[in-house]
């Protein structure tokens, strides 16, 4: 039931991701605690093995990219391939594949959260008078060990090779499919109720247990 309770936990924030441009679904792994030898208690043979319980030991991104979508917005970036955008923030560059940028008080290309978008040169990217910035200008980065950072934020160590090509006017569509993030949650929610039922089973006779054995009738 805690295994459950994770997983549902990570298709919620599919789910509610499923519009986040740039955005990368997830997915639980689960393993077994190991498996409990059953024999019978008067003879001693062995029934056989029972499994105990799994438990979830980790979360898997799928970075692949997704499906480019124009919107006509001269701020909106997406980029064609690998590779994320570098931006500044409060706690060091970090890297991201949502384009959705627009442009702060000071003409300078930032996130949604305010965060500045890091050109070629490592510098903030400024936005020309026309409203607009050269897709050009953007630096991609490949990383060798994406790890998600929390507000569509990544962070990781930059390698070498050929990034993808940045477009305007565009954005990546969401890697969640709300269709399948539905069905694994009506699955997982069917295996903690499953869990539920087992639990209350074995309350019930363990109360029938002590209020029957060495009863006197």
């Amino acid at each position: 039931m805690l295994a459950e309770q994770l997983r549902q936990d990570q298709i919620a924030n599919d789910l509610a991701n499923a519009s986040t441009a740039g955005y990368k679904a997830e997915r639980t792994i689960q393993r077994s605690f190991g498996e409990l030898l059953l024999t019978n208690s008067v003879t001693g043979a062995t029934i056989g093995s029972q499994s105990t319980a799994v438990q979830v030991t980790g979360t898997v991104t799928d970075w692949t990219p997704q499906p480019v979508k124009e919107t006509g917005e001269p701020l909106d970036f997406a980029i064609v391939g690998e590779g994320f955008f570098a931006v500044r923030t409060g706690d060091g560059v970090r890297y991201t594949r949502n384009g959705a940028f627009a442009a702060d008080a000071n003409g300078v290309l930032v996130t949604s959260a305010g965060d500045p978008v890091l050109g070629r040169n490592n510098q903030p990217v400024r936005v020309g008078a026309d409203g607009k910035v050269d897709p050009r200008a953007l630096n991609v980065v490949l990383l060798a060990n994406p790890e998600k950072a929390g507000n569509n934020l990544v962070t990781g160590t930059p390698a070498a090779g050929a990034a993808g090509a940045v477009r305007s006017g565009a954005l990546e569509g969401s890697g969640a499919d709300p269709t399948q993030s539905m069905v694994d949650m009506i699955a997982s929610m069917r295996a903690y109720e499953a869990g539920q039922k087992v639990i209350r089973t074995i309350d019930e006779t363990l109360g029938k247990a002590a209020s029957s054995v060495g009863s006197l009738t």
